[in-house]
């Protein structure tokens, strides 16, 4: 194999640009002549935004967040006449291998490419801080995120801690609980919504009473975006509604402060272990599979396998809720 590229899509994750730079290091230490970086994922491989890559262009960025191949989502991929565009593209660039960095939907979109064009070999690198993706324990980004969402909810608990405050912190995961989950434990949360559970609304609010009848100063109540009440706001609403002891309520929705920061030192090595393995399974002739860490040890999954089964939530975990708040 003589020219690979690599690219990110979907939403941006802490620890890409370790990725990144470990698959350009790796690959020019394995013998592969050309390195080249796609600007904004499946968009630029459309419109044909390449870049040539060396051990100079990755420097100084493992400590950096976000990506600097940037990241875009493409509807003309979606079409069949966008990929035929993007594997012409690839092509006349002579690019033999691919390493995809993202999340479902980067996947999705290369296990429809390698269909429809047997000759690619894509592998992937589970780039997203929802950490919802099958066949690995921790994906990229994820680690940063639950530490971002911690120190901000320990930030929150001090000014409502000074003013006896109830606070409804709604942090990412859409489909996913995981950041919930993790940075509410942490943070000592008086409960976690998370989407997938239905909430009890009747259970929330008689928890909550129990709190303030012990004489519980202040209450931290974390919630995923992805909740079926609707939210933090929504979930305020109507906590607000039943509450008998009458309490000050603020809903501090932390969004995509989430995504950005500087990598934890776990994130980027990490990161750089499954670059570096990403290589290597293109140069091992593997395709359509993405990296990923399981035990601490290195697994690929196929992409079909990684998209189609949930990520489950550890029972362990809820009863660690259940019994700690």
């Amino acid at each position: 194999m003589k020219h690979i590229a690599v690219f990110t899509s979907g939403g941006d994750s802490p620890g890409m640009n370790a990725c990144i730079r470990a698959v350009v290091r790796t690959a020019l230490h394995a013998g592969i002549e050309k390195v080249s970086g796609i600007y904004r994922g499946y968009q630029g491989m459309i419109e044909n935004d390449f870049m040539d890559m060396n051990a100079g262009s990755v420097s100084n960025i493992i400590q950096t967040g976000g990506t600097i191949l940037r990241s875009a989502r493409s509807d003309a991929f979606r079409t069949p006449e966008g990929r035929r565009q993007a594997y012409e593209n690839l092509k006349a660039k002579g690019i033999e291998g691919i390493v995809a960095i993202g999340g479902d939907g980067t996947f999705t979109g290369a296990n429809i490419f390698m269909k429809e064009y047997p000759d690619l070999a894509i592998v992937g690198c589970p780039g997203t801080i929802d950490n919802d993706l099958y066949g690995t324990d921790y994906t990229i980004g994820y680690d940063t995120a639950i530490n971002t969402a911690m120190a901000a909810i320990d930030n929150i608990k001090d000014t409502a801690n000074a003013h006896g405050r109830l606070f409804f912190v709604e942090v990412m995961g859409r489909d996913a609980g995981f950041i919930a989950l993790m940075s509410g434990l942490a943070t000592g949360a008086e409960d976690i919504l998370v989407p997938e559970f239905p909430t009890d609304m009747d259970k929330l609010v008689k928890d909550l009473e129990d709190g303030f009848t012990n004489k519980k100063n202040s209450s931290i109540v974390v919630v995923a975006e992805g909740d079926d009440v609707g939210g933090a706001f929504h979930v305020a609403a109507e906590v607000k509604k039943r509450l008998v002891t009458p309490v000050e309520i603020k809903v501090t929705v932390l969004g995509h402060v989430q995504r950005g920061g500087r990598p934890t030192c776990m994130e980027r090595v990490r990161a750089s272990r499954m670059g570096m393995e990403a290589v290597n399974a293109l140069l091992a002739g593997k395709r359509g599979v993405m990296i990923g860490e399981v035990n601490h040890e290195i697994s690929f999954t196929p992409f079909e396998q990684a998209i189609k089964h949930n990520f489950e939530i550890d029972p362990g975990i809820m009863e660690m809720i259940r019994v700690l708040a």
